[in-house]
């Protein structure tokens, strides 16, 4: 450790460390453009200059290690004008269009030349222009405003590993852009505006929208894939406008993926507003009481055996509760939440979790991923991945599709279970890479489940992870990786089919009489058998509301108090941003009604009793959360020979449009249509 003086202030800092960072160490506030705790140092703005006794200049202290003995005075008459002096250079060219700027009233640069800045400048030459530049349809670019602090560059290099970014000329002259005009290809790219420190990359969505004093914040987690990123839900009235991440480091640091990004326009089309009843082939409006009455009719003329229900991929964990004691209520076993199909043990929760936990990546030294692309299923946990493979001694191994680029190198091992069969009789020689490692992890996708043999497969890659001693009581290395936030907490809290009961596959194809989908719009419809009444609750008219005899309007994710579990089985709430459109209500409030139509009284009134219920239930949803280790090595259920040779198929084909809400969102079919993903024909 070293000891270093800042404005008197005596501090101990590591060695290595930066003057920046001992200065933040001592409560002191440095300005800076350049210059992000998650990217590599570039030390080319210079606003962060210190005066460091006995240097015969300031430096910047961002790039400069301290020292032992170390005198730093960050607000001397020397430091003051040359920051002054940094801050008049980087105003010669920048336009003067704050009123009419995106960032205005969010910008670094603004508050800097107030805090650090001269109230003059002796600048008199014309301004010089910069030609815009296309980077997508997500991100709007204004680039006579950068002042080429390379964070963009930087972040799309390193943390999204799409090296698409640079500079090209030098000097006055040079400009960031992409060398060839197009579309940046990652899915991360709303990440740039954030971290621009000027109002040269901003939202092309949100673009004239808003002022940021206008809108109402809310703290909420985006379910829109299954990292459980923190987000800030910015409303006005009505309507949401804008979503941004919050940070936890333990989840998503920063960063949060596109589509829960920018699909929030989704959420004011093709809404559910009022409930909907099939009357002679057709659909009409109905009320609430002629809804009840059409469940209480159906499900009483109904024997309980022939009634099933099924949860939804964006599903809360209070609706699946309540449903979940409906059911039970009503005497049917016949639940399932793996509307993908996926093979799924239940009976341990190690079997379903990503045990490592996303924090524990970075102390992970080797991987292999069976049937997954987590660039398209979980891009945060991708950088994740990314993040911890520059670090250096990390091999990947991939199982599944050839030809993915998942941003960072990896050994393509095969195409299916024949390469998972060579690494468990040793015949593979990245076996021995896993049993060489000290914290081997094991990634698996759902897409590797969901298929006939799903069983085997979970079952052979577990062995896998035992063979590569990756299951220890101080490190467990078997992970399961999930699609959507809702994922996770219908499995913990086991909607899953009772002794006896029927699987989703069960009860399609006339299995049922009554089926109940709650947001369920993850399998065809067509499926469904003809005589089958369906009843469906959620908050869009996706495919799956088509085919339904009775429509249920229900809250959106920003609409109510919800709790939704990661794919780790890390609980955490979100919080009602806006109010539901029209009639819609929050989906255990409506679930709670059915029931006292049908004569079922549900032992709950209000959401905490509800909570209370449901924790007395799954103890792990109201217990604060903490990496495990494995304590019993002993696998699911299923016997690895019986795998079938059938190529792993990817659980994603299609990512901006993979969930109700994206496909709802004019801005993802944007997308979509820029990135070549052909219309989503069945729900994903």
């Amino acid at each position: 450790m070293a000891k270093v003086i800042v404005d008197g202030i005596e501090v101990e800092v590591p060695n290595g460390a930066t003057v920046l960072q001992a200065c933040e160490a001592a409560g002191k506030e440095i300005p800076r453009f350049c210059y992000h705790e998650r990217l590599s140092v570039a030390g080319n703005c210079r606003m962060c200059l210190v005066e460091v006794e006995k240097a015969p200049k300031p430096v910047a202290s961002c790039a400069y290690p301290v020292a032992d003995g170390m005198v730093v005075k960050t607000d001397s008459p020397m430091v003051r004008n040359a920051r002054r002096g940094v801050m008049e250079f980087l105003l010669i060219n920048h336009p003067l269009d704050c009123p009419i700027c995106d960032q205005g009233g969010e910008c670094d640069l603004q508050d800097q030349a107030v805090g650090y800045g001269m109230d003059h400048s002796r600048y008199k030459e014309p301004k010089r222009a910069v030609k815009d530049k296309y980077v997508g349809p997500l991100i709007k670019t204004i680039m006579t405003r950068c002042i080429q602090c390379t964070r963009c560059v930087r972040f799309a290099s390193e943390v999204a590993g799409v090296p698409e970014l640079g500079a090209t000329n030098r000097g006055e002259n040079m400009e960031i852009g992409t060398y060839v005009e197009k579309a940046l290809t990652t899915e991360l790219s709303g990440n740039l505006i954030d971290i621009c420190p000027v109002g040269a990359l901003t939202s092309r969505p949100y673009a004239f929208v808003s002022r940021p004093w206008e809108l109402r914040k809310t703290d909420s987690i985006d379910v829109q894939d299954a990292t459980g990123t923190n987000i800030r839900i910015d409303n006005r009235g009505p309507e949401v406008l804008r979503i941004l991440p919050r940070i936890n480091d333990d989840v998503n640091e920063e960063w949060m993926a596109d589509r829960g990004r920018f699909s929030f326009d989704g959420l004011k089309r093709k809404r559910l507003d009022q409930p909907w009843l099939r009357v002679d082939g057709k659909l009409r409006p109905a009320s609430w009481a002629e809804a009840f009455r059409a469940i209480a009719e159906r499900i009483r003329a109904t024997t309980p055996d022939r009634i099933g229900a099924v949860a939804g991929e964006l599903a809360d964990a209070e609706s699946v509760f309540a449903l979940k004691a409906l059911m039970t209520a009503l005497g049917s076993r016949n639940l399932d939440c793996r509307t993908d199909g996926a093979a799924i043990d239940a009976t341990r929760r190690d079997f379903f979790l990503f045990n490592t936990t996303i924090a524990g990546i970075d102390q992970a030294d080797a991987l292999l991923i069976i049937g997954s692309d987590p660039r398209k299923e979980a891009p945060v946990i991708n950088a994740r991945i990314r993040k911890r493979h520059v670090l250096g001694k990390f091999p990947i191994g991939r199982i599944g599709p050839a030809g993915v680029d998942l941003t960072y190198p990896h050994h393509h091992l095969g195409e299916g279970p024949a390469a998972l069969r060579a690494l468990l009789d040793g015949s593979h020689p990245f076996m021995d890479v896993l049993k060489a490692a000290k914290n081997p992890m094991v990634i698996v996708g759902r897409g590797a489940l969901a298929r006939p043999d799903g069983l085997h497969v979970l079952a052979a890659a577990w062995q896998v992870a035992a063979a590569a001693n990756a299951l220890r009581p101080d490190w467990h290395g078997f992970n399961l990786l999930h699609l959507f936030g809702g994922q996770v907490g219908a499995l913990e809290l086991g909607f899953l089919p009772g002794a006896g009961g029927k699987t989703l596959g069960g009860m399609l194809g006339g299995g049922v009489d009554v089926l109940w989908l709650l947001g369920a719009d993850g399998f065809d419809p067509a499926a469904i058998g003809a005589e089958t009444f369906v009843i469906y609750q959620g908050h869009h008219g996706d495919r799956a509301a088509s085919r339904a005899g009775l429509i249920l309007p229900g809250a959106a994710y920003t609409e109510k108090d919800a709790t939704y579990v990661n794919t780790e089985g890390r609980a955490q709430r979100a919080w009602l941003s806006v109010h539901a459109p029209g009639e819609a209500r929050e989906d255990w409030r409506i679930v709670r009604a059915a029931a006292e139509l049908l004569g079922v009284r549900l032992p709950f009134d209000t959401l905490d009793q509800l909570r209370a219920r449901m924790v007395q239930a799954a103890p792990q949803l109201g217990e604060g959360f903490a990496p495990r280790g494995c304590e019993d090595t002993a696998g699911p259920a299923g016997n690895a020979a019986e795998m079938s040779d059938a190529p792993f198929a990817p659980a994603i084909t299609h990512y901006h449009l993979a969930d109700q809400i994206a496909r709802a969102s004019d801005v993802m079919a944007e997308c979509a249509r820029v990135y070549g993903e052909a219309p989503a024909l069945a729900a994903e």
